[in-house]
């Protein structure tokens, strides 16, 4: 009876949780989380009273909310200094004695609470927990002290770490009495904390287990987890305190897997690709080459700059002044916007065996019209392919006669789940640079197009596009260069332009907008005009600011002729890539056209070097890997020498030892 007089818990609650906004009221069996954690505590022998302590952002009403409306003590207090929130909460209920209980621990067993407890005044403490070392399941987690010690933390806690976590600045005072609560046996492997949505599905089944009776222990939930371990390792890849390692653009890509399939709307924006649990994931400003993260911290891209999108730097001042004056006169409305024929036009223009263009929004819709285009006009079904043309059927069917098809185009063993079976044969592939396979092909198949990228990782060899040019004349194959990412990048315009051999249709996007979301297909009258019979359209198509930004960005890369800046330093990257790789004996593979460098090393050890890459860069706030996308904000001399200065010493280092090298996991493999 003595102790009980003496504990109050108080339990830090807040709805918007980085990873899982919401958690504490999440419902199971019809209670909240928040109601079942405050339930079971409510069992101990030796606690005199709960306090749910809040913050005072606005979403944390529902929290309130539901503390008046179940009768709980409850104090609302500062949102990130969660220590001054604890101290005011303690100073508010005269607490004596406090436990600190977090809210996303529903499994807290009231039986563990009075052992701690009863450790805790039998040798006098002024701090006692289970957590260090921690022994105990994550989710079991307690700390108990005294007021003292809370006030003194309170008075010198200088750090925001000191600050968000309470009781950091106790832990590490060496003149507070303490103690740990050790297990038997170390449980600590056990996941039974609430983050993540995979989280919530392992309490809740084990809930299911006891049919929600809340009355069952720690020793319980051990018994359940030998009989069923299978349930305890659906969350068993979350480390313990995972989240106070976590940037917040992690946390929010944990948050993005369970509500967007995928994670991402972009394949290539998957923070996997780069560095997985360190990449920032998601940005909050851009300029120039420069990205902010959601920590406002600052990187400069030496990436894939959005993919290709941004070839005049990020933000560009001219780019989105023509923008924001298009959105202060209407972006969209009943009628069409005149820009969609003064960019066409421009288009046309600038490639003059070209005859009329339409718009898309991406690039797979813009090679969907192409390939709808020429099967109207062949009235053929089958194309041949050779690049990576986006993620419709039509493409994707490649895999439908061999899984493999696609291998060395897109990704290997890519699924065509989802895609028609009756659309087997009609896609077929031919390798770049080896004209036997694509004439292999035309002498077979009556094809209606020939779909490629004119260049990607090595340049055509000789008379390639022309024989290519000529096979479809004869033929009467409609030819379709995809230059959604090579065009605009060595030539102003199509990449075709400097091999001087022209298609019935040219795809264009990502640099086209500089970041605003614009796709064109520029084609000859014939296979154009065919379109008119056939249902091809889309609302967002008319909308005006990719129009606008394509315009002005048109504009200033013929100003600055920003396909040569880019170009000129693409040259000079792949020739200190060369001297670096020699200086420290290192093989590797330099390709890609020169405004789209990159390199890799042997096969076998390419992925895991390449993590290495970004996970050294990023630590001296590089975005980077083994490809650079660049833009004309590149074009400065010492952010070039910040780069090689810092690959210098990661090629050195890996000269030295190619072993055990990462801090985390090795990335996924991406596109080609």
């Amino acid at each position: 009876m003595e102790n009980k007089k003496k504990v109050i818990v108080i339990i830090q609650a807040r709805y918007l949780s980085s990873r899982l906004p919401g958690k504490v009221l999440k419902k199971i069996n019809n209670k909240t989380i928040l109601e079942i954690l405050h339930e079971r505590i409510s069992k101990s022998k030796s606690v005199k009273k709960i306090i749910i302590a809040c913050s005072k952002n606005k979403h944390d009403i529902q929290i309130v909310n539901l503390c008046k409306k179940l009768n709980f003590n409850y104090f609302v207090g500062s949102e990130k200094n969660v220590l001054d929130r604890y101290y005011k909460a303690a100073l508010l209920y005269k607490a004596e004695n406090i436990m600190r209980i977090t809210a996303d621990c529903p499994l807290t067993d009231p039986q563990l609470i009075d052992k701690l407890i009863n450790l805790y005044f039998k040798y006098n403490l002024d701090y006692a927990s289970n957590i260090l070392p921690p022994s105990y399941p994550d989710g079991l987690d307690l700390e108990l002290f005294k007021f003292k010690c809370l006030k003194e933390a309170y008075l010198n806690s200088k750090t925001a770490d000191e600050k968000e976590h309470v009781t950091k600045f106790i832990i590490n005072n060496k003149k507070f009495k303490k103690k740990n609560l050790l297990s038997k046996v170390n449980y600590s492997f056990l996941r039974i904390t609430l983050d993540e949505n995979v989280d919530f599905h392992v309490i809740k089944k084990i809930f299911e287990n006891f049919k929600f009776n809340l009355n069952f222990s720690f020793k319980d939930i051990i018994n359940l987890y030998k009989k069923n371990n299978n349930l305890f390792k659906m969350n068993v890849r979350i480390k313990r305190n995972e989240g106070s390692r976590l940037n917040s653009g992690q946390k929010f890509w944990r948050r993005a897997k369970n509500i967007i399939p995928g994670g991402t709307m972009l394949f290539s924006k998957n923070p996997d690709l780069y560095l997985p649990n360190a990449w920032p994931a998601y940005f909050s400003k851009t300029k120039g080459c420069y990205i902010w993260d959601l920590d406002r911290k600052r990187y400069l891209d030496f990436s894939v700059m959005g993919l290709g999108t941004n070839i005049l730097g990020y933000s560009n001042s001219f780019v989105d002044k023509a923008v924001k004056k298009a959105i202060d006169f209407g972006t969209m409305s009943t009628l069409n916007s005149k820009e969609e024929i003064l960019l066409a036009e421009r288009l046309v223009h600038m490639h003059n065996w070209s005859d009329m263009v339409r718009f898309t929004r991406t690039g797979g819709e813009a090679s969907a019209i192409a390939i709808r285009a020429a099967r109207a006009l062949t009235n053929r079904n089958t194309v041949a392919v050779c690049g990576y043309h986006g993620w419709q059927d039509w493409y994707l069917s490649a895999n439908l006669n061999n899984k493999n098809n696609l291998d060395s185009l897109l990704m290997k063993n890519i699924s065509t789940a989802g895609v028609p079976k009756s659309l087997k044969n009609t896609t077929l592939t031919f390798e770049y640079n080896n004209l036997k396979s694509l004439k292999k092909l035309t002498n077979k198949e009556s094809l209606a197009a020939i779909i490629m990228e004119v260049s990607r990782k090595e340049p055509p060899k000789k008379k390639f596009l022309d024989q290519i040019r000529k096979i479809c004349n004869k033929k009467g194959i409609v030819l379709i260069f995809d230059e959604c990412t090579s065009g605009f990048r060595e030539t102003f315009g199509g990449l075709h332009l400097k091999y001087k051999v022209n298609p019935d249709i040219c795809l264009f996007g990502k640099a086209l907008g500089n970041g605003y979301a614009v796709n064109a297909v520029v084609g000859k009258y014939e296979v154009m005009k065919v379109l008119e019979k056939t249902f091809v359209s889309s609302t967002f198509w008319t909308e005006r600011v990719g129009s606008v930004a394509a315009l002005e960005t048109l504009k200033i890369m013929e100003k600055t002729q920003s396909w040569k800046i880019i170009t000129e330093l693409g040259i000079k990257i792949k020739k200190n890539w060369k001297l670096l790789a020699k200086k420290n004996n290192l093989k590797i593979n330099i390709n890609g056209i020169d405004a789209l460098p990159r390199f890799e090393f042997e096969a076998s050890i390419n992925n895991y070097l390449k993590t290495y890459i970004s996970q050294e860069f990023l630590k001296k706030n590089f975005l980077a890997s083994n490809t650079i996308y660049l833009s004309t904000a590149h074009h400065k001399k010492k952010i070039i020498d910040d780069y090689f200065n810092i690959l210098d010493d990661i090629f050195h280092k890996i000269s030295i030892n190619k072993k055990n090298l990462l801090d985390g996991p090795e990335s996924i493999k991406g596109i080609r």
